[in-house]
């Protein structure tokens, strides 16, 4: 087995007090999933914690302020080839934010929606790795997959 590095990664479901959660879609430039609609993804820094990253990335990617509340599980995955070196393991909170506002979007994305379960089920029907994960991601938001990690593919 070859020995490479891990990088570190947060996904941030955002929920607002209506119940309803943010979606948003992947720029068609990205280089991984381009045009999949995700929550908020991103690597940590070197000597960042994930909870700092969880809150840098969500500035970055919508202009909101979040609070963790819940840990929703863990991913393991490759983001590219199956390899040491594109190999990530993540940490998926649940978050809270004041209200659902309309997010100010980074070059990452390109359209965003707030949306209850049924609206996400809607959205994510592609079965690309990137939403099969998502797929699962609002399962475990709902209540409905059992304990565990949620993995990548």
């Amino acid at each position: 087995m070859t020995v490479g590095r891990f990088l570190a990664g947060i996904a941030a479901l955002l929920e607002a007090p209506d119940g309803r959660v943010l979606l948003l879609r992947r720029a068609h430039h990205r280089d991984y999933a381009p045009g999949a609609w995700e929550c908020i993804t991103g690597r940590l820094e070197q000597g960042e914690g994930f909870e700092d990253a969880l809150r840098r990335e969500v500035r970055e990617e919508t202009g909101l302020a979040a609070e963790p509340v819940a840990l929703l599980g863990t991913a393991h995955f490759h983001r590219g080839p199956a390899d040491a070196d594109h190999e990530l393991v993540g940490v998926t909170y649940l978050c809270r934010v004041p209200a659902a506002v309309p997010p100010r979007l980074s070059p990452e994305h390109d359209a965003a929606r707030w949306v209850d379960a049924e609206g996400a089920q809607a959205l994510l029907t592609a079965e690309d790795p990137a939403t099969r994960w998502m797929r699962r991601v609002v399962a475990r938001w709902q209540g409905h997959a059992p304990a565990g990690t949620l993995e990548l593919g």
